[in-house]
């Protein structure tokens, strides 16, 4: 989940990295470091333990270059401390290198070359440039021995490489783990994600796997590993810088919760036609007709969107369709359809073991969909089909706005696929017009900020443990709700389809356990109402999260309106605030939660 950043050919290079990384880091935050060269015979290493801002302290205003590379950290291999902390370094000083991935042979390349070799980090990062610097003294150039020692790793990784004996040049590699080239006009960048390097250029060159990559201030030389040249053109990334700043918010998070119904109309807007009818390109409308059963593969707050997006598809579409978790399917492949479509849904579109599933069922010859927030990302490129959730760019470490968007993408395409077929359902089903309620329900919620924080502190004020319940698409946004709570909040929160209490989960509840209702399916309102006032009879503390038909007097938190294959696009509103609001007030930082990063580009 590491970033990378790297520039070349720019007086302020040590500007661009830092500027690079706080773009960055989301992806990790437990150290940061830079490498700088001024190509003059000066440079300069920084390495610091803990966010950004602790780097940025320690940079003076002689740590200046032309050229450098960065990183900011999520750590796997060893702790977050400061000889962890990357750029790595050869023992003779002579390479510079930062790594996003895992080599998992780390271990055997050390026992089998570096024995005579002190190491004074416990990263498999310090092995590679280890590595690269003994081939080099056998009598290697720098990019043999970068190109040598990248055939002997295993498992995943993007490198970025200085030789301080030839600062003229960045060494760049990938394999499964992201990464970007930027070309500018006498500067070249490298970047894990588009948006680090946005202020500097919108051109970017896609790396594809095992490819190494020779970066000087002019020019951009891409091969394989085996030496096979690749001309790749650049392709245009357009952000809004204001869709990267958190204005007058305290954080992140709670702009990409006040930023759902925008994007509930943006994609009525980009998915529509003048006549009202959904557009979905031709060739996958046919992909999906053709379909005998979709496959939606995912992972955390992406299967909890896949879990309500399936009975969209078998109910508006008439495709059976499965949900799995990414990091299972991977290794456990369940027996498949004859003739299935696989669906990826993923904001950052680099989740490594979305990935690694997407490159398996591509082998089998399996047609592919990724829905993802980030078009430049790897999922986008390498599937058959993409569709964008138009959300912008979402930084906060919990997913707000991707989640509620993957939802509506999946109805609006299980709308047009079933109008297509000349499914009823499908005709009766006015998508613009539920997305449209979705919208103006979110706000409504959004606008009740402050009730939803008075209830925040009196539910979750203290306490180390919550439930969510419901039933149908309320126990999946239960799922959802819970995820929020634990991931920012750290309480131990769980979601159970509320008819599943009375076997076993009851048991946990104690005086005052906070547990929260959510009640919007109109087939099975009342049972989960019944099994709220269970919990409540043995003392529990009840929140009662209710759509108006189904509302009762007494419930705290009414929800508008909405088709109920699309409530979860409400309900889960009220659920984001109340873990936005724990956080807050017990003081954490709520866009960078301990132990995680936005983007998961390591199995």
């Amino acid at each position: 989940m590491c970033g990378i950043v790297g520039v070349i050919g720019k007086k302020n290079a040590t500007q661009i990295l830092l500027k690079g990384l706080e773009k960055l880091e989301y992806r990790g935050y437990d150290s940061a470091g830079i490498y700088v060269n001024d190509q003059a015979g000066h440079d300069h290493l920084i390495k610091r333990v803990g966010h950004i801002s602790n780097l940025e302290e320690a940079v003076t205003p002689d740590v200046q270059g032309v050229m450098g590379i960065g990183h900011t950290r999520w750590a796997t291999n060893g702790g977050p401390t400061e000889a962890n902390a990357h750029p790595q370094v050869s023992n003779d000083e002579r390479f510079y290198l930062v790594h996003n991935g895992v080599v998992t042979n780390a271990n055997d390349l050390k026992q089998q070359y570096l024995q005579d070799i002190e190491l004074h980090s416990d990263t498999d990062t310090e092995v590679v440039v280890q590595l690269i610097a003994l081939f080099a003294r056998e009598g290697l150039s720098a990019k043999e021995a970068f190109r040598k020692t990248l055939k002997m790793i295993q498992g995943s990784y993007a490198f970025s490489m200085v030789d301080r004996l030839d600062p003229t040049v960045l060494y760049i590699a990938k394999n499964k783990s992201p990464l970007l080239i930027g070309r500018g006009e006498g500067f070249n960048v490298v970047a894990s994600d588009a948006l680090a390097m946005l202020s500097e250029t919108d051109q970017f060159v896609e790396l594809k796997d095992q490819e190494i990559v020779t970066l000087t201030a002019d020019a951009v030389h891409i091969e394989t590993l085996d030496g096979k040249v690749e001309d790749r053109k650049p392709f245009t990334v357009k952000v809004d810088d204001g869709e990267v700043s958190k204005g007058t918010y305290p954080f992140f998070m709670l702009k990409e919760i006040d930023e759902q119904p925008i994007v509930m109309r943006r994609l009525v807007e980009k998915y529509t036609d003048n006549q009202q009818h959904v557009v979905i390109p031709e060739n996958l409308m046919k992909a999906l007709q053709n379909a005998d059963r979709l496959y939606i593969v995912a992972a955390g707050t992406s299967y909890h969107a896949g879990l309500v997006g399936a009975p969209l598809f078998e109910q508006l579409a008439g495709i059976p369709t499965e949900v799995h978790v990414a990091s299972e399917f991977a290794y456990h492949q369940p027996l498949l359809s004859k003739h299935p479509l696989f669906i990826f849904l993923t904001q950052s579109g680099e989740t490594a073991d979305i990935r690694q599933v997407l490159v398996e069922v591509k082998a089998q010859g399996y047609q592919t969909l990724t829905i993802t927030n980030v078009g430049s990302s790897t999922l986008a490129r390498e599937a058959t089909f993409t569709l964008l959730l138009h959300g912008g760019p979402e930084i906060a470490v919990a997913s707000t706005k991707a989640y509620t968007a993957q939802i509506a993408v999946e109805s609006l395409v299980a709308k047009a696929v079933g109008e297509a077929k000349g499914l009823q359902n499908a005709k009766d089903f006015d998508v613009i017009h539920q997305l449209g309620l979705a919208a103006t329900g979110q706000q409504a919620l959004i606008d009740q900020k402050d009730r939803i924080h008075e209830l925040a502190t009196d539910m979750f004020k203290t306490t180390r443990n919550a439930f969510y319940i419901g039933r149908g698409g309320d126990y999946y946004a239960s799922l959802e709700a819970a995820l929020k709570l634990k991931e920012i909040s750290y309480v131990q929160a769980e979601g159970f389809a509320a008819g599943e209490l009375k076997h076993g989960t009851i048991a946990l509840i104690e005086k005052d356990t906070p547990v929260v209702a959510i009640i919007s399916d109109p087939v099975t309102a009342a049972r989960t109402r019944s099994n709220a006032d269970e919990v409540q009879a043995r003392g529990a503390k009840v929140l009662h999260i209710a759509m108006a038909s189904q509302a009762q007097k007494g419930d705290q938190i009414i929800v508008d309106e909405i088709d109920p294959l699309l409530a979860p696009l409400v309900t889960i509103i009220p659920a984001q605030l109340l873990a936005y609001f724990t956080s807050s007030d017990r003081g954490y930082d709520v866009d960078r939660p301990r132990n995680l990063a936005k983007s998961v580009t390591v199995e």
